[in-house]
């Protein structure tokens, strides 16, 4: 009998460490996909390398649509009890997540120095969006600011230095009115799809912030920011350098590549497609100032979603930081063109060297030394809205931009009140 319960007791051991060695932590990652071109082999090659060092660990990664798509899909996940540890979403989406106690801060996360040292190894610029009432909720991943992009074989036919594109706003008009002739416009600036953003940009450098720091107030009726809606306004009405009305976001890169406009406004994190696309020689410049330079920064972070075991909370920080390594996050930007996230990545070889064979990539990058955090308060989702719907009926001329951004700032005050410190 004795013999008999060794024998067993070895077996149930065998089988005990057979089972242990196969069973695998399963991650589920929602991440957006129609952001700047087809990325999921990319992702998905890095999910095969990380698994392939952490064979403990499974990753599913399901591809939502764009951003919006992505936070419905992930959150009706949750709501429905399905598994869902980790997902990439707007950096501004940190408010709302924040409130809905749907993620966890990474200092809870985060143990060990080696993990502290890593979550203070980002640009501080793309960790602004992250921070709310003094913890970290999200891991700047694919983040990216607005940049200029500009025609050089435009602007050698127009008379102008290929290599000096306008660093002001009356250069940028200037400029713009060489360009302009027809069939084709000196200068086009997206008004669909985030509105906002762009609105954004002409405040800043203007010298206004639209929102405070805190998320709780907006200054959407400061002089500097209806003046700056005023001038880009101004680009149609006055200047003929741009179109009059609504410039579609989703087909500006199109517009571009095609010698419809000599100069963009949009995300770096086109680059790479209009590297792969243009037909001419183009150049990318930081924005033009006004009273200063500067742009918003953009894109989606890491967020861990709070339900969710400590296994698996510890492989999606794993999962994270492998992904934002600066080898990673090199690869990602050459590919992409959005900013690498931290210094280190643009110190590894290959982004260097990229850097060294195509300027154009490390432009986003040194914007970041004026960039902002991007417009994120909470009830973001309205707050936006009220904005981006002033933008456009100042643009198309159905307000004044005062009026306009007078009706937003009404609506903003109302919905913020409730988080304003008495």
């Amino acid at each position: 009998m004795k013999r008999f319960f060794t024998a067993a007791a070895v077996a149930a051991g065998l089988l005990a460490s057979t089972v242990t060695s196969f069973a695998k932590t399963e991650l589920t990652m929602f991440y957006p996909v129609s952001v700047g071109g087809p990325l999921t082999k990319v992702i998905d090659n890095m999910i095969k390398g990380f698994e392939k060092e952490n064979p403990d660990v499974a990753v599913n990664a399901v591809y939502a649509g764009n951003y919006d798509d992505t936070r419905v899909r992930a959150l009706s996940a949750l709501k429905s009890g399905k598994p869902a540890q980790l997902s990439v979403l707007f950096s501004i989406d940190a408010y709302d997540l924040v409130e809905q106690e749907l993620i966890v801060p990474f200092e809870d996360v985060v143990k060990t120095d080696e993990e502290k040292a890593w979550l203070k190894s980002f640009y501080p610029a793309l960790m602004a969006n992250s921070m709310v009432e003094g913890k970290t909720w999200g891991i700047p991943f694919q983040r990216s600011t607005i940049v200029m992009f500009y025609n050089k074989d435009m602007f050698k036919e127009a008379g102008l230095d290929p290599n000096k594109p306008p660093k002001t706003w009356d250069e940028m008009v200037a400029y713009g009115k060489k360009l302009t002739k027809d069939g084709r416009y000196g200068l086009m600036i997206p008004s669909t799809g985030y509105p906002y953003w762009m609105l954004q940009c002409f405040a800043i450098e203007n010298g206004k912030e639209l929102m405070s720091k805190d998320g709780a107030s907006v200054n959407f009726t400061d002089p500097d920011v209806i003046a700056g809606l005023a001038f880009w306004k101004s680009l149609s009405s006055e200047h003929k350098i741009s179109p009059a009305g609504i410039v579609e976001w989703g087909t500006l890169r199109q517009a571009f590549v095609q010698g419809q406009t000599a100069m963009m406004w949009h995300t770096t994190g086109n680059l790479s497609a209009v590297k792969a696309e243009a037909k001419f020689d183009f150049g990318v410049a930081e924005l033009p100032a006004n009273k200063q330079p500067g742009s918003p920064t953009g894109g989606g972070n890491f967020y861990l979603f709070k339900n969710a075991t400590e296994a698996e909370r510890k492989a999606s920080l794993s999962l994270i930081r492998y992904m934002t390594a600066p080898e990673r996050a090199a690869e990602w930007s050459i590919t992409t063109g959005y900013v690498g996230v931290s210094p280190a990545s643009y110190e590894t070889e290959q982004l260097k060297a990229y850097g060294k064979e195509f300027p154009q990539a490390l432009v986003a990058r040194d914007q970041l030394k004026v960039a902002i955090a991007e417009f994120s308060t909470w009830e973001t989702a309205r707050v936006r809205e009220a904005l981006n719907n002033a933008v456009q009926a100042a643009l198309t001329g159905t307000k004044t931009p005062a009026e306009a951004l007078t009706a937003a700032q009404a609506q903003a005050d109302a919905l913020l009140k409730p988080y304003q410190k008495k």
